[in-house]
Formats: C-alpha cells, structure tokens, sequence
C-alpha cells in the first residue's frame, strides 16, 4: 500500500543533506540587528575615538590644519603683515578671515582637532599601560610541545645532565637580557626553559604616546598662560616691557598684568651688513645686528645685541629681531616757525632695497590737521616711466617724496586707528598727483613750505628702526623635555626587537639533545640568527 505523496514529500524535507555539514541550519532571510541604546552608542563612538587608527588619523589631521598658519601671516605673530595681506587680497582676505586662517592656531576648528586628539591618545594610553604593566608582571609563557614548527628551530647534542643543561641555559639567557621561566612537560624536573626579552619596545611605545599628550598639555598651557607682542623702537628710543608700550599685543586666554616682568629696552645702533663683491647678489643682506641696553629692575644697565638668530633673553621673555627699516625725521613748523611736530616715522619696507611707506599724522598745532603718505627710497634713481625706485637698501641717495592732505583725520572720535594707514575718503588733497601742486621732494637737510601756508616740513634725520617680536612661553622648557622623550620613545619602539626564545632537552638515541626556537612579535630578521647564537654559546660552555 503506497503512501499519500503529502506524506512522501513531508518525509523528504525533513532527510539531511548530506553536501553540508553536520549541525548546519539555514538563516532566516532577514537577520534583526539589535538595537543601540543611548549608551551603546556613546560606548561605540567612545572605541571609535579612543583606537589608534583614530589617534593616528587626528595626528594627521593636525598636520594638515596647520598648514595655512604658515601660508598667510598670522595676527599673533605678524599683525601688519596681515595688515598689508588683507589690503593686497580685498576678495580672498575677508573670506580667509571668516574662515580664521589668520589666527589658525585659536580657531575653532584647529582646538577642535586637537582637544579630540588629546583624548583619543589618553584614551588609547591608559589601557594599553595596564595591560604592559600586567604583562611585565606575568610569567613567559610555557614551552610549546613541538619547537620544531617555530622560526630558528636548532638543536645540539650534549653530554650534560639534564638539571646542568637546563640551568646553564637559563643562566645564559638571563645574561643576555631575557625574563626566563622553567617548565616541565611531566611531574619530574623541569625539561625546558621560556625566556622572552624586548618589553622596552612597548615601555618606549608608550613614553612616545604619554610625552605626545604631555606636549599638547604644555602647548595649551603655554599658549594660556603665555603671551607674544611686538614693538617698532628707533635707533635712540626706548620701549618698556607694559602694555601701553607695545604697538599689538596677543595675550593667553589666563594672561594677567602681573606676567609682565618690568625691564626696558633701548636700541642704540642697528647695523646692517649687505653683499658687496658678489655682483649677482649685490645689496643683499647678510646680517643684522642690534646693539641695545636693557635695564631691569635693580639691576645695572647692560650693553646687548640681538640678531635674527640669536634672540635675547630678558625677564623671561625672549626677544626677537624681524625686521627693520627707516624711520626719517620730519620736522614741522607753523608759519611763525614753531616747531609743532617733531618725531621719527616708521616706513614699511616694500621691497628688498627698503622702498618704503610711511603715514605721518599732524592733528595739531596748524590751521587745519594734515596727514601726509610718505614714499621713501634711500637710494633713489630714476625709473623710465619718470618715477623714483630705490636700487640698494642703503643710504645713498635718500629721497623723501609726500603727499599731504588736509580735513579731519578722525582721530579726535575716540575710536582707535592704525597708525600706519592715512584713510584719504574725507581729505582733500593739497601736494600730489592729484592736486595743482606737486609732492614735496626731501633729501636731508631739506627744509620745504607746505602749501596753503600751512607751514613748513624738514627732514632732520634718517634714524634706523628694529622690529622687535617679545615672546614669553612658560611652558617652553617642558615642550622640549618632552620632545626628547618622543624621539626617545619612538626609537626605542623601532630599534628594540620583542621576541622569544625556548630550550627544550629532549632524550634522544644518543643520550640528551637540546632543542632552540624562537618567535617575534613583529618583524625580526635577526631571531634566526639569535637562535642559533645561543644554541652555540651553550655548547661552546658544556665544551669548556
């Protein structure tokens, strides 16, 4: 009697395959993925940012937003080159500014990357030190029962006794560095020996990553507590070390008043050294030095210099030379011939042979306030389009040549201005291209009638200025001490091999055979021939 198909059917299915293997069983075709709780998500993102790949990633990240601090002239370290960038770029600059290219290392996005990076390595750090203390304190690990599989694998005959043999060997290991264990293979006496050694690899490892996170502690702290500012002195004038005395000044996020260590500095003579005989770089410079008197408080005034390179160190402050240039000095009278004005002006260099620009600022004593924009060529020539440039950075042939306007300077509105630019928008122009009467021309000595009656202008002199840049990092001593650890550290991890070595004595036909091998953690090409170093000592002293 045949039974019903359903039946056959049913009993079919349930018959294994006999193509897979045993306990195997089909997944539904949609799988349910659990789901996340808040806190899952935040442990899940926590192993994300706290891996290597990620602290190596940020590390990158941090290389590459650093990059535009050395493209474009940063407010902290040179505000008037920022000036003359954003008025030499008037589309890209705003777009820049917005951005915070011009103060890189304060913007959001660089503290960003860089506090994510502080936690990522603190993160990465503390577990893997608790795991390499655990280590250091644990036992090698047990001989493994066939050396033969492992790299180096070398055996020796030998007549010792086996508690010789065995005793020797570890003696031996321990001389050359290696943790050693004995181990047995059956209750008697032990039969073999473990010994591991390259555990400074991963203390190197380590002391790179802690002194990473010790230099971004100390950057922030030193870029907190610190501060930088830079001053324009003339040869013959002084500058002392307060606010009110620094032309711009970029204070740490903790900076106080009480950071400021009272010192003066005054600069006596600046002296350039510019090439002469070598005629393709003529007029180049070679050196600059600045001789100066500093006086701190209570102590005697001393006789100093500061060159580009060799920075003076003051009140615990370092003192830098940037730049220098001109500063001539414009006399002013009124009709009756008092002197109104009298002082030295900064020019800003434009070229490499200093023509320079200078602004000069009279908002009283005359009829009316005047602003003059002055260009200044010391050694001027004549250019084919009937113009002055200046062919060599010294003083030759001195030239002075100024437009003056009259009308409201704006400085009487209480709203601050930059002393190095003259805003013509609300002027008239009285001496210049664009007036009836032509720009005052002045060598030294040269004394000329400003129009309308106004007055009269002299050149006086031609001092010399020195720009100073004061930079005081309390951190600044730590940051190094770390960085040495770094490249202590990272050497130590790349140069020290961690590796293992077994000896196992073994009976053989011939009486007691020793058995060598090792294994690496990581590239070793120098195990193999470890191995067999120590395979030879041992039967060289079984010899002896």
């Amino acid at each position: 009697m045949s039974r019903p198909s359903n039946e056959t059917d049913s009993t079919d299915a349930a018959a294994p395959d006999s193509t897979r293997p045993q306990g195997h069983f089909d997944a539904p075709e949609t799988i349910t993925q659990p789901k996340l709780s808040p806190l899952g998500y935040l442990r899940f993102f926590w192993r994300q940012l706290t891996s290597m790949r990620t602290a190596l990633l940020l590390l990158l990240l941090l290389a590459l937003a650093a990059i535009p601090g050395s493209l474009v002239p940063q407010v902290s370290s040179d505000p008037n080159g920022v000036i003359q960038y954003k008025a030499a770029n008037p589309t890209l600059a705003p777009i820049l500014d917005k951005l915070g290219f011009f103060t890189t290392y304060y913007s959001v996005w660089f503290s960003a990357i860089y506090l994510l990076l502080f936690i990522s390595l603190i993160g990465c750090v503390v577990p893997r030190t608790k795991h390499h203390f655990d280590a250091l304190r644990a036992r090698p690990p047990k001989t493994p029962a066939r050396l033969e599989r492992l790299e180096g694998f070398t055996t020796r005959e030998t007549s010792l006794d086996l508690a010789t043999a065995i005793g020797r060997a570890r003696a031996l290991l321990r001389t050359l560095g290696y943790r050693t264990e004995i181990y047995s293979s059956t209750d008697t006496v032990g039969d073999s020996v473990s010994a591991e050694r390259g555990y400074l690899r991963e203390t190197g490892n380590l002391v790179f990553h802690v002194a990473l996170i010790g230099v971004l502690i100390t950057v922030g702290i030193g870029g907190g507590f610190g501060y930088t500012g830079q001053r324009v002195v003339v040869e013959g004038y002084a500058f002392n070390n307060s606010l009110a005395s620094y032309d711009s000044f970029n204070p740490g996020r903790f900076f106080t008043d009480a950071a400021l260590e009272p010192y003066s500095i005054a600069l006596d003579k600046f002296t350039p050294v510019y090439e002469e005989s070598n005629h393709n770089a003529i007029g180049q410079a070679i050196d600059y030095t600045a001789a100066v008197t500093t006086t701190q408080r209570g102590q005697a005034p001393q006789q100093q210099t500061i060159k580009v390179n060799s920075p003076l160190d003051i009140g615990g402050t370092q003192v830098f030379l940037l730049g220098n240039g001109y500063a001539p000095t414009l006399t002013v009278r009124d009709p009756s011939g008092t002197v109104v004005f009298s002082q030295p002006t900064a020019c800003l260099p434009q070229d490499a042979n200093l023509s320079s620009i200078c602004v000069i600022k009279v908002p009283d004593g005359l009829s009316k306030q005047i602003g003059m924009l002055g260009f200044f060529y010391p050694s001027a020539v004549n250019t084919t389009k009937g113009g002055l440039a200046s062919n060599y950075p010294d003083l030759i042939n001195p030239i002075l040549t100024l437009n003056v306007y009259t009308g409201d300077l704006g400085l009487d509105n209480g709203v601050g201005s930059n002393a190095y630019a003259l805003n013509t928008d609300s002027l008239t122009q009285v001496a210049g291209i664009d007036s009836v009467t032509k720009a005052i021309r002045l060598g030294p000595g040269d004394k000329v009638d400003l129009p309308n009656g106004l007055g009269s202008i002299e050149l006086t002199a031609i001092p010399r200025f020195a720009s100073f840049d004061v930079h005081h990092d309390p951190s600044q001593l730590w940051v190094l001490i770390f960085a040495v650890f770094i490249v202590a550290g990272l050497v130590t991890s790349l140069f020290i091999p961690r590796r293992r070595v077994w000896m196992k004595a073994v009976t053989g036909e011939s009486g007691l055979v020793l058995e060598y091998a090792g294994l690496s953690r990581g590239d070793d090409p120098g195990l193999v021939a470890a191995v067999a170093e120590i395979a030879d000592r041992q039967s060289q002293q079984a010899k002896a």
